[in-house]
């Protein structure tokens, strides 16, 4: 499976278990992509808005993530950073419990779910575990999620996976874009631009 490059700018009408919008602006640099974006919502009446800035290398591993968050509880920020391979610090320290992760996911991000659908192109059918560094939207702390990505039927031009978190019990069947950006994501999100 080959992608199209993103677009310079994606929008997400987030929906359903959130309320909110997010926007993320995508650019190549020397050695990668970096995205920044921004999301402002609300979680059962409880509102936050987080920016990030992610760096990744041309396989689109994440290198860094910077997170900056406001909540009705104040302003945090978290810095991820990965070797490429699988190992974590956060916030400058070793984080032994994310190895083997490559990707970060932000749960105030729809954008995020792009980050192992790019790195993977998986072929029809076959399914990939996706563990993931996964920063809590109102705190900033940040766990282990795992998760898997099955390919399943595209839908014309559009790629589709099915989503699994199991500790959560979570699923969705996702579509995403020529360019693997989410264009449907059932319970949190639809693109919006």
């Amino acid at each position: 499976m080959e992608f199209t490059h993103p677009p310079a700018t994606a929008a997400w009408l987030h929906q359903d278990s959130r309320q909110g919008f997010e926007v993320a602006f995508f650019r190549v640099t020397d050695d990668g992509r970096r995205i920044d974006g921004y999301a402002a919502v609300t979680d059962d009446g409880e509102p936050f808005a987080v920016e990030y800035d992610i760096e990744l290398d041309t396989a689109w591993r994440t290198r860094t993530a910077r997170v900056r968050g406001r909540s009705p509880s104040g302003s945090r920020t978290v810095l991820l950073e990965t070797d490429g391979s699988g190992h974590w610090a956060v916030d400058g320290k070793r984080a032994p419990y994310l190895d083997g992760c490559f990707d970060v996911d932000l749960e105030a991000s729809a954008m995020t779910n792009a980050l192992p659908v790019r790195r993977m192109a998986l072929p029809h059918g076959t399914e990939a575990s996706a563990p993931a560094a996964w920063v809590r939207a109102l705190d900033l702390t940040v766990e282990r999620l795992e998760q898997s990505y099955t390919r399943t039927t595209d839908r014309g031009t559009h790629t589709c996976y099915d989503y699994r978190a199991p500790a959560s019990g979570f699923s969705s069947r996702i579509v995403f874009d020529e360019s693997g950006l989410p264009l449907e994501y059932p319970g949190i999100a639809v693109r919006a631009g």
